[in-house]
């Protein structure tokens, strides 16, 4: 869901002293998860409002014109096709350095100065398209250039700016307002937001009381309820005197600020209110509607056309809207074409219901209709939001159509709402928390949510406020976990679970889990995460794995995440796209899970359920700056490396090999052409270490950071022996270190300089080690060869070696390299 920060301030006054960042964070603390904040100046960094002074003919093209702009002080020759081009015309000019969509199609362009058609160009004169204004200002023609005339914009102003909707976008994630109804609305954001900072709510603005409303017209709209189990509240007006013309740009471009494309005055204000309040209305052409409104079950077999044009066949569980004659809507889903606004319409009945929740889920779910207004019925709105929706929306037919009328209002109100008491005791509380708050400080908490509280003693009687009163607020646990959330989770002081053990179990399986996570978190300082088994399947087609053999579900959280993992990817790549922002020195994340496929079905437990085939997975992510690749794989290839030696396993080695099964077979599709490494276990592949490519990273929402990414099979790991560590005995005696430079022809490894330095080892050897300290290429070193210094470390179990004998070992050492790799002594 997208909150508009410009929306919010309409119901509160935040201080200045909050920025967007903390505003963010103190939300996903303590109400919802805050997944990105975007400032729409973004999207129009160098697109500002020029002032065409005059048109001129392009001396070598006649569909192209030249035209002498004011971008802000100066004036400049733009070169443009435009077909409704004239002087004096307020234009939308894209400056050099600004990206645009050329004629609305494919990916984002860099406008640069250019010379068309042998004239100079500064920059762009752009259509609505070019710069994602279709929906504003909609044309027939791609030709059509975007007029501003109407606006008051002076040349140069950014052009959010110019045109008002210079804003911040607040994407909030859906799955974390699950349990809160309360929040799909602006207005419900704003309260969360009062209580949170102590600041007070605004009244929404409206012309006109319910009561008002009701009492204005005649009480001539017949309203009834046949199921009252399924609505407990219908009210509906009749307005005359409206038309299907476009609404004002205030309501436009708050609509499309967030995600909702304008239609009509008429479709508009319905979808205004339900953003604002987060209650759904409806709009029916009353010229089509016979009779009164009946709100019933559909007869078993009865049709009914949507407005999306798909025809259903109805049944007894599903409940509609009929007029006298046939139904004419999906209560709380959607509309039917034939009775919904229509271009000629002049007067409609406004439906403002309640609809029960879990009906409208099952019809929802059987007919694969999630629709605005079907998402907000399922959580559970209050029929008590009817009222300030239907003032709402008659204060916006108002100002939108000033010779409007209310002729009929009619409430029918079945099925009260009446709020639960909950009581609980002080010291429950406190035990429950670890931690005792002060009985004032509980009380001006729960109030400032909008609670009433009353406290005799020990014991607290609180009243949910209607809003928070149909299934959100039942037991005591749920007000200890407002009064938890307010305070701040991150207040609460940690105190140690006190455990014991009677005996020991030894599970090798889940030590090498234990074993890999402590290595990760604590060596490496890697931060373990929990994703969802679903994937989203925009992941899985970015990072171009293969959907053949992926389960589906039968009843998936959401239609875009039918698909249950059968890689830990796309949930990790999700989960940097979500986190890079809030990093500015990057971050590393893993999470080891299972993961499943659509075959080798076989009992587990049970003889008579078979499961799918699954394997446990350890993948990775380090997020860091792009201009910093090569530490970043250097950080990811040393996590890979030393894991064998930290969790008692074989040492991997890498290579450009391909494994068995198609989710690890050669170079993977996301990975970078070059950066990438295949993790062996001997001949065995059984992983892969890559940089995240381009493309899929831009996909993903990763513009300004780069990502290494490792996957790995932890099954595969469990074969390994579960001990290979060894223990030598430290010398009794001084080690000494002896450093020696010399050359070698460039193509001589680092691997090979050890293998020869330290030989085959015998008891009396004394070299015990050789380490590497640097190269060195210059004017002294010839071309082709380069300097190698090798740190010997020299010693014996049985005496301290005197300078002689240390000598004597690293001209061994010396001569070994010369012989076997042709090294030269450095002077």
């Amino acid at each position: 869901m997208k909150i508009s920060l410009d929306w919010l301030k309409d119901y509160i006054d935040l201080p200045e002293s909050i920025d967007i960042r903390k505003l963010a964070y103190d939300l996903t603390m303590s109400t919802v998860e805050v997944e990105g904040a975007e400032p729409t100046a973004e999207k129009f960094n160098n697109i500002v409002a020029g002032k065409i002074i005059e048109v001129l003919p392009h001396p070598n093209a006649d569909k192209l014109r030249i035209c002498r702009t004011d971008v802000g002080g100066e004036i400049k020759q733009i070169v443009c096709g435009g077909t409704n081009l004239r002087d004096g015309m307020t234009v939308a000019v894209a400056k050099p350095g600004a990206f645009v969509r050329w004629h609305g199609e494919g990916g984002l362009v860099e406008i640069k100065n250019a010379k068309l058609r042998g004239a100079e160009s500064y920059g762009m004169i752009c259509a609505s398209s070019e710069i994602g204004l279709f929906d504003l200002f909609p044309t027939e023609e791609n030709a059509v250039i975007v007029d501003l005339s109407d606006f008051d914009a002076a040349p140069g102003t950014r052009l959010d700016i110019a045109l008002g909707i210079d804003d911040v976008i607040l994407e909030i994630d859906n799955q974390s307002l699950t349990n809160r109804p309360d929040l799909w609305g602006h207005y419900g954001i704003a309260r969360e937001l009062s209580a949170l900072y102590g600041i007070p709510l605004k009244g929404i603005s409206c012309g006109l009381a319910c009561q008002e409303i009701a009492g204005s017209g005649n009480p001539g709209l017949r309203i009834a309820i046949d199921a009252p189990e399924r609505c407990a509240r219908y009210m509906g007006l009749r307005i005359e005197n409206v038309s299907a013309k476009a609404s004002s740009f205030k309501i436009q471009s708050r609509l499309w600020r967030v995600g909702q494309r304008p239609i009509n005055a008429l479709v508009d204000i319905t979808n205004y209110v339900m953003l604002a309040l987060g209650q759904p209305t409806h709009a029916f052409d009353s010229g089509n509607i016979e009779g009164g409104i009946t709100v019933r079950k559909a007869r078993d077999g009865e049709k009914l056309l949507l407005l999306n044009g798909r025809e259903l066949s109805l049944s007894p569980e599903d409940l509609v809207i009929a007029d006298d004659e046939e139904a004419v809507a999906l209560a709380g889903i959607m509309g039917g074409s034939k009775d919904s606004v229509l271009e000629g319409t002049t007067d409609v009945i406004l439906e403002i219901a309640n609809f029960s929740a879990l009906g409208t889920r099952k019809t929802a779910t059987r007919f694969e209709l999630r629709t605005e207004a079907s998402v907000r019925y399922e959580k559970g709105i209050e029929p008590q939001r009817v009222e300030l929706a239907a003032s709402l929306s008659a204060s916006l037919f108002a100002s939108e159509f000033p010779s409007m009328r209310i002729t009929a209002c009619a409430d029918n109100y079945p099925r009260p709402l009446m709020p639960p008491r909950v009581k609980m005791s002080l010291e429950w509380l406190a035990r429950r928390m670890g931690k005792k708050i002060p009985e004032a400080t509980i009380r001006a908490m729960l109030e400032r949510l909008g609670f009433t509280v009353e406290i005799d003693g020990d014991v607290v009687d609180v009243t949910p406020p209607s809003w928070r009163s149909t299934g959100d607020i039942s037991l005591p646990d749920d007000i200890m976990e407002e009064i938890a959330r307010l305070h701040g989770y991150e207040n609460f002081e940690p105190s140690p679970i006190v455990s014991s053990f009677t005996r020991t179990v030894n599970q090798r399986e889940h030590e090498l889990e234990r074993r890999l996570r402590e290595y990760l978190s604590f060596r490496c300082g890697m931060q373990e995460i929990f994703t969802y088994p679903w994937v989203k399947d925009t992941l899985i087609d970015t990072l171009s794995l293969p959907k053949d053999g992926m389960l589906r579900l039968s009843t998936p959280p959401a239609p875009e995440e039918s698909r249950i993992r059968s890689s830990l990817l796309p949930n990790i790549i999700d989960a940097v796209s979500k986190n890079v922002r809030n990093f500015a020195d990057g971050f590393a994340i893993y999470e080891l899970a299972q993961v499943f496929y659509d075959r080798g079905y076989e009992p587990r437990q049970d003889e008579r359920e078979k499961l799918p085939a699954q394997r446990r997975r350890l993948s990775g992510a380090i997020a860091g700056s792009p201009g910093d690749i090569g530490g970043l794989f250097r950080r990811a290839k040393g996590i890979v490396e030393n894991m064998p030696r930290f969790t008692h396993m074989a040492p991997f080695s890498f290579g450009h090999r391909e494994g068995e099964g198609a989710e690890r077979t050669g170079k993977p599709a996301w990975a970078d052409g070059t950066v990438w490494l295949s993790v062996m276990r001997g001949d065995e592949a059984i992983g892969c270490l890559a940089l995240l490519s381009k493309k899929p990273a831009l996909d993903c929402g990763i513009k300004q950071a780069a990502v290494m990414v490792f996957d790995l099979d932890v099954d595969a790991m469990k074969a390994f022996p579960s001990r290979t560590n060894s223990f030598a005995r430290p010398s009794e005696y001084p080690q000494a270190e002896h450093d020696i430079s010399m050359m070698f022809d460039e193509s001589v490894k680092w691997s090979d300089i050890e293998s020869a330095a330290m030989g085959k080892r015998g008891p009396d050897d004394l070299v015990r080690e050789a380490r590497f300290i640097g190269e060195y290429r210059g004017s002294q070193i010839p071309r082709g060869k380069k300097s190698v210094t090798v740190r010997l470390v020299i010693g014996s179990d049985a005496k301290t070696l005197t300078s002689e004998e240390i000598e004597k070992a690293s001209g061994t050492i010396t001569k070994r390299l010369s012989r076997q790799l042709g090294g030269e002594l450095r002077a």
